[in-house]
């Protein structure tokens, strides 16, 4: 599935500045524009781009082959006159016009644009306002497996699409009202009996899930504790002050909870929503609606929206007895965020298994007259499985994201302990910044579509495809860089000669070019699947470098300080891409 979403998704898509110059020189030459998508990455020996001429033929009502051989001619005659440098070569196989680019341009090009740029480099300047919700959990348990992904994916969306100079919101949906609140909340009652998370020694959040789970195990012999959870509901939609105050303290572990979860992994957002605060406006709007004629009511009173013509299923907004549901409430969410942004697209990062809802809350917004509702997109990701038996929750039902993140850096520690001779407290530190980012690193490198099968030891290794892989390889390319820089108190050469690359290196360089395409096409596509896999292939590429050539103590001075701008250029190449997944980097590991 690697090798398929590869070739399907990065080496057909990718495209950089050469391309679009190829673009250009065709699109004059021809006298009509032409998209960036009629150029082709072909095998290397083809060259480095193709244009293929099928589609022209029709047009032309000529053989592609020929019109092949004319166009080449015609362009070799453009790139003469225009004094163009950095097309090497021009080749005619069939049908495919074949580019060859000049191999130090392209070293010079790049190398000196990314040392200039830095961590700046890849950034693109786009315009828009966009939203982006994750996450979205009950306060009545502990975030799980599963919001770890939702996290994880919107987080790093973000900042892909910030890399691009997008103006994005990240926001939060707290579920913080409802029977599953008051459930945890019956529990307390009963055998809370004054218990804190702190005289239990427990995590907030935990701590209210432990109720949450106690509830269901008493339910069994006290069938009584159903209609006292629906009671309470009652009296804290009344307002009675006892009920307030009861939700409140256990809504105030959840949160705390969720917030120390969200430090450890580098979770931020710009604005939290609650449902408690705005679920009663979802009445008045459906009612409204209805009023205009957009939506209907049964035999039993409920308001609902007629959608089978559609081709989607009857949707109930309100109840008989005037209760709203959770669409009810997602409708009143959209128009708030849609007041407080004025956002240019509203991205919900919510699981497959929602596939349907989002197509009805979308239509519904249609009906309703909100012209923005095409503005909103359901970003769908897969399930997660472990492998069976592995690290079951304290609640015995879910893995619970705080029992994985510990169980990362426990076996992150055993990692380094193997390797390394360092101070407790190093040990510590390290295991922690590997731990995340492989836990971070195996999420987002599969395509959100898909569902993963997650091995924390597997992600955890310092080979193959794994974040700290990815971050050895930093720290790899740090230490000789720090290494030279001790030896000979210099700063990295820039004004090298960049004929004096070989083939190895050549392909490193280019592969470093296509970066920053690599991140418009993962923020077009909301894919931050392919800048892993980008990372993944540059740093073998790298590695094998590495072992093959010297560097530091190459005798001839000028391959040297070639070699030493290369690897000081990958650097940043891998520190840009890391962050763009909230993981950091490791100067030594």
């Amino acid at each position: 599935l690697y090798i398929i979403e590869k070739n399907i998704n990065y080496k057909q898509k990718t495209k950089n500045m050469y391309k679009q110059k190829i673009v250009k020189i065709i699109s004059d030459v021809l006298d009509k524009q032409l998209d960036g998508n009629v150029i082709e990455e072909p095998r290397k020996e083809f060259g480095d781009y193709a244009f293929p001429c099928f589609s022209l033929s029709k047009e032309m009502r000529k053989d592609p082959k020929k019109i092949a051989t004319e166009i080449s001619e015609k362009i070799k005659e453009y790139i003469s006159k225009k004094n163009i440098k950095f097309i090497k070569k021009i080749k005619v196989d069939n049908a495919y016009i074949n580019f060859f680019i000049d191999e130090k341009q392209i070293a010079e090009d790049t190398l000196k644009k990314i040392y200039n740029e830095k961590t700046n480099f890849g950034k693109r300047k786009e315009k828009g306002v966009i939203v982006i919700e994750h996450t979205a959990p009950n306060t009545n348990k502990p975030l799980h497996l599963g919001h770890l992904r939702n996290m994880f994916i919107g987080s790093s969306l973000s900042r892909i699409l910030k890399h691009n100079s997008y103006d994005v919101k990240e926001v939060n949906l707290n579920n913080d009202r409802g029977i599953h609140i008051c459930k945890s909340m019956v529990a307390y009652k009963h055998f809370g009996k004054g218990k804190t998370p702190e005289s239990e020694g427990m995590k907030p959040d935990h701590f209210v899930g432990y109720y949450y789970v106690l509830y269901n195990k008493k339910l069994k012999d006290m069938p009584e504790l159903e209609q006292e959870a629906k009671e309470m509901l009652r009296k804290w939609e009344m307002g009675d002050k006892e009920t307030v105050e009861l939700w409140k303290k256990i809504n105030k572990w959840a949160l705390e909870g969720f917030k120390q979860t969200f430090d450890i992994v580098g979770i931020k957002f710009d604005k939290q929503y609650y449902e408690s605060k705005f679920y009663k406006k979802g009445k008045k709007m459906i009612m409204d609606a209805y009023k205009r004629g957009i939506f209907k009511k049964d035999e039993t009173g409920a308001i609902y929206a007629d959608l089978e013509k559609f081709n989607l299923p009857n949707k109930v907004l309100l109840r008989g007895d005037g209760t709203s549901l959770y669409i009810t409430q997602d409708i009143v969410l959209a128009k708030l965020r849609y007041d407080d942004f004025k956002f240019d697209k509203s991205i919900y990062v919510v699981g497959s298994e929602q596939d349907l809802y989002f197509r009805i809350l979308f239509k519904l917004l249609e009906m309703m007259g909100f012209g923005w509702y095409n503005k909103c997109y359901h970003l769908s990701y897969g399930m997660v499985y472990l492998p069976e038996g592995k690290m079951k929750s304290r609640e015995g039902k879910v893995v619970d994201a705080d029992d994985l993140i510990d169980k990362m850096i426990k076996i992150a520690e055993q990692e380094v302990k193997k390797r390394y001779n360092l101070p407790e407290q190093e040990i510590k530190k390290r295991a922690k910044t590997i731990g995340i980012a492989a836990l971070k690193f195996f999420m987002l490198k599969t395509d959100h579509e898909r569902d993963i099968n997650f091995d924390p030891k597997k992600s955890i290794s310092f080979e193959g495809e794994t974040g700290p892989y990815i971050q050895y390889s930093y720290a790899r390319a740090n230490s000789i860089i720090k290494k030279y820089k001790e030896k000979n108190k210099e700063k990295i050469n820039l004004n090298i000669d960049f004929s004096l690359f070989n083939e190895q290196e050549i392909d490193i360089i280019k592969k470093m070019s296509k970066f920053p395409e690599i991140i418009r096409i993962s923020s077009k596509e909301y894919k931050p699947s392919l800048i892993a896999h980008y990372l993944i292939e540059i740093a073998q590429q790298f590695n094998e470098f590495y072992h093959k050539h010297r560097i530091i103590d190459e005798k001839n001075k000028d391959i040297r300080e070639a070699r030493l701008l290369l690897v000081y250029c990958f650097k940043y190449i891998i520190k840009i891409g890391l962050s763009l997944f909230g993981i950091d980097v490791l100067e030594e590991m």
